[in-house]
């Protein structure tokens, strides 16, 4: 009985794409008594594995926390499996504003202690008596109320992109470190102010609602769904948006556009941006925010060291890593030194700047036509592999390679290889790889930018 992934990101990805069907990026919650969760997982599995359903997905003896991508016409089938179990029948699904096949490439369902790593002792208090759930317009109007603060419950590098008006945006990494902060900063208005939170989904606020009230707090209300909740009702109830800039999102994607506004920099530059990356240096792998010049020029690295350290041969990288505890494990969250732009725990909402992101690609579509797609990025020899669908390309070509993470970079092809060997033109249907000093993704396409002869 097969419990485990029996194919890899790159495979995975290739069957996705000649599939050729929709999916939906999605996620959801439930706090329930789990007497066996590890029989849970395994029932998961099976049941999920069978629809082609993937994701990121944490049970535990409280619950599930789940990110998943299930494919469109399965959607009827993965709600069944949820409805075998009483605790998660009629559940709400969260479905994202941005679609993207490849959010998740694997079926990674893990037995963790609390499905939120929250810090609390839940013996001490009742995690169910939860604030009040409020919907989009019904949270829009307390939040004109005066007598209203609001809270944000994410991370740093989460609000920084993207939060509701007014917020409280404490300057912490994970959950755990806000409830204190929190709990002590609003001692005087325990009484008479109403306390309103929101996170991404929801989860976060369930237990953070229950432990306030627990704390003394009379008036506790909660964004029903989190942030992705609140953007489907604005969207399709024509309601206001009263957030601002971006929603941070934990698959590759790391981010949905909410609102054009773009309230945080560059890390590097200070030029305003709300793309996060992460260090190409596998022993930093930093998250930050970096705009497409300085991912140019840096060649997605965090700092002059990083890059340096990208340029020295791999054995002397594999060196430097020697009894360190590095790449995927170590997730750092833009605390650095080399980013003199970074900001945390700021809460204006004043845009820096609009998102120009349909007009750009408007801009370029009459300039290029589409090659492939990519298929892997070999880290250590810095190649990476496309497969050519669509048109011829030649040595001397400009190429544009495009991605939600990736952003959009211009190269000059100096030299190609199709089957192991180099050749001045590639065919439709080869498989080529060259040189390129920054990482690509599997959902990344690669274009040839027409010259200006061929754009009448």
């Amino acid at each position: 009985m097969q419990l485990y992934n029996t194919l890899s990101a790159e495979e995975r990805a290739q069957l996705i794409d000649e599939a050729g069907k929709e999916r939906l990026t999605l996620s959801f919650y439930a706090y329930a008594k789990i007497e066996d969760p590890k029989k849970f997982r395994d029932e998961l599995f099976i049941a999920w594995n069978a629809l082609d359903a993937l994701g990121r997905i944490y049970v535990a003896h409280e619950g599930i926390n789940a990110q998943m991508s299930v494919p469109a016409d399965q959607l009827e089938a993965f709600r069944d499996t949820l409805e075998g179990y009483e605790f998660m029948r009629g559940i709400r699904l969260n479905v994202a504003v941005e679609q993207d096949n490849h959010s998740f490439l694997k079926l990674t369902i893990k037995v963790r202690h609390k499905i939120v790593a929250d810090g609390l002792n839940d013996d001490t208090f009742d995690v169910t008596n939860k604030g009040v759930h409020l919907k989009a317009q019904e949270f829009n109007d307390l939040l004109e109320d005066p007598n209203t603060i609001v809270v944000d419950f994410r991370n740093h590098y989460e609000s920084e992109v993207g939060h509701f008006e007014g917020a409280i945006t404490p300057d912490v990494e994970n959950f755990r470190e806000s409830l204190p902060i929190i709990n002590e900063q609003l001692q005087d208005f325990k009484e008479d102010k109403n306390l309103l939170m929101y996170c991404t989904g929801g989860i976060r606020c369930e237990k953070a609602s229950a432990y306030f009230k627990h704390q003394g707090f009379k008036n506790v209300f909660q964004l029903e769904g989190g942030i992705i909740e609140y953007t489907r009702q604005i969207k399709e109830e024509g309601i206001k948006s009263k957030f601002i800039g971006k929603n941070f999102v934990f698959d590759h994607r790391l981010g949905e556009r909410i609102t054009d506004d773009i309230i945080s920099k560059c890390h590097q530059c200070g030029k305003p941006c709300d793309n996060h990356t992460n260090c190409s240096n596998d022993a930093c792998h930093l998250l930050f925010i970096q705009c497409d010049e300085c991912k140019a020029v840096m060649e997605n690295c965090c700092s002059s060291e990083c890059l340096d350290i990208t340029h020295l041969p791999l054995a002397e990288q594999v060196k430097l890593r020697e009894g360190l505890q590095v790449g995927n494990k170590v997730f750092r969250k833009g605390k650095s030194d080399a980013l003199k732009f970074k900001t945390s725990g700021d809460s204006s909402v004043q845009p820096l700047a609009k998102a120009q992101t349909k007009n750009i690609r408007k801009k370029i579509t009459v300039k290029k036509v589409l090659l492939g797609k990519a298929e892997h990025y070999y880290t250590k020899s810095k190649i990476a592999q496309f497969l050519i669908e669509n048109k011829e390309i030649s040595v001397g070509d400009k190429v544009l390679i495009s991605g939600p993470t990736t952003g959009e970079q211009e190269v000059t092809i100096t030299e190609i290889h199709v089957n192991g060997g180099p050749c001045e033109t590639a065919k439709v249907g080869d498989q080529i790889t060259f040189e390129l000093p920054f990482r690509v993704r599997l959902s990344d396409k690669l274009y040839k930018i027409l010259p200006p002869s061929e754009n009448a």
